[in-house]
């Protein structure tokens, strides 16, 4: 299927609605679908949706992306993940459907994700957009039971413009006439498009800080909407920045005209891995000896804020990063909100990604940044030494999902 990729990527729906049609349109035959937008945040909300409508006792369908260890985490069913025949099946179906023809990876799996989903009964469909929204290959659905917009900030420029609001544009682009759309917390030129662009569909915005709001208040989350208050639980997912995601959740669940019972489940039962993650076994937790090892697969300058200010929650240990970052990225931007909470960076190459960034550079990239930077060869070797120069240190792994999913792998 790689080969079959255009040399570059040239966001279109084009080659999607080809093969959608030769596949007699799977994305018409879905169960309701709830379709999520944004920049940061976007992943962790499907997961609390998801895991609040199944506290419901509903049967939910889930496409997300990247896979961390294994492709099949893209496609939950709505009894877990694809098993392997059936995804080799879809996936075999929609190769000969397309017929030899140019498509990129990532639009080829995505109509066979749509055409599995098309044979599972199901309660709700959740479709997480890849990149961006307008173009996005998730964006084939005329008419979405709702639609939700997380954060949207600076990243994938080269993809989706250079400003806010021409970034805010293509993810509002998911936005279908009359249908109600759940906006999280936005800077104010990103909102200002995301209004205008709903106002010309008709489509109601159900907008943090208009028609509900979330914050934590001694230890629990409270949230509040014309529906009235609620008083639950801190989401399972750690960070301040979870209680703004669970807040999208829970503002989508009563949406969706579900119970304080979904609510709570969105928080309390949510898995979302790599999102600021505990690594309690394995190889390399062994190798952090009295160490504590955490995952994360932030990777943009809004994620380097929200990372840095949940680790200044946790209880204190002194911090060192283990970095590897891609080449597309704004590594700078990502490192001068650590650069304020961690001691040291130990930067690595992704292996086996092309467009990993050189350790050096990373390095030379912390720095700059005013982060006390080394390089290492591997994960493994960089979490030895921090462990050995630093007994009890917090050993923070980040800067990628691609990096996460190798250590995820590595670890077991």
């Amino acid at each position: 299927m790689m080969a079959l990729h255009p040399k570059i990527i040239d966001l279109t729906l084009d080659r999607v609605w080809r093969l959608l049609a030769a596949l007699d349109h799977p994305e018409r035959r879905l169960a309701p679908v709830i379709h999520v937008a944004g920049t940061n945040g976007k992943g962790s909300t499907v997961a609390m949706i998801r895991a609040g409508l199944m506290g419901a006792g509903q049967r939910v369908q889930a496409y997300t992306s990247p896979h961390l260890a294994r492709f099949h985490e893209r496609i939950r069913m709505s009894d877990g993940l694809i098993a392997e025949d059936a995804l080799a099946a879809v996936l075999e179906e929609c190769e000969r459907a397309n017929g030899g023809q140019p498509i990129t990876y990532f639009e080829i799996t995505t109509c066979a994700a749509l055409l599995a989903f098309s044979r599972d009964p199901a309660d709700f469909c959740l479709l997480e957009v890849g990149l961006g929204g307008r173009l996005d290959a998730t964006n084939v659905i005329d008419a979405p039971r709702l639609t939700v917009i997380a954060p949207v900030s600076l990243d994938h420029q080269h993809y989706l413009g250079e400003t806010l609001p021409e970034i805010a544009a293509e993810k509002a682009g998911i936005l279908k006439r009359g249908v109600p759309c759940v906006v999280g917390p936005q800077d104010e030129a990103g909102m200002e498009v995301i209004e205008a662009k709903a106002a010309r569909l008709g489509a109601p915005l159900i907008a943090h800080g208009q028609h509900w709001h979330v914050w934590e208040e001694r230890g629990r989350l409270v949230f509040q909407d014309e529906h009235g208050l609620l008083d639950l639980p801190l989401p399972r997912l750690i960070g301040a920045h979870q209680v703004q995601n669970a807040g999208m959740a829970i503002a989508a669940l009563r949406a969706l005209g579900m119970e304080e019972a979904a609510c709570e489940a969105a928080v309390t039962r949510a898995e979302w891995p790599a999102r600021l993650q505990r690594l309690r076994l394995g190889p390399l937790v062994d190798a952090a000896g009295r160490a504590e090892l955490w995952l994360d697969g932030g990777h943009n300058p809004a994620a380097g804020v929200a990372l840095a200010e949940a680790v200044t929650r946790l209880p204190p240990r002194p911090l060192h990063l283990i970095c590897g970052m891609l080449n597309t990225k704004d590594v700078a931007g990502f490192m001068r909100p650590l650069a304020g909470v961690a001691e040291t960076l130990t930067a690595v190459s992704i292996p086996g990604e092309a467009a990993t960034l050189p350790a050096e550079t990373t390095a030379a990239a912390a720095t700059a940044a005013g982060l006390p930077a080394t390089t290492a060869d591997s994960v493994a070797e960089a979490v030895a030494r921090v462990a050995r120069e630093v007994p009890n240190a917090r050993i923070l792994i980040c800067g990628s999902l691609y990096l996460a999913g190798k250590v995820l792998a590595e670890n077991g």
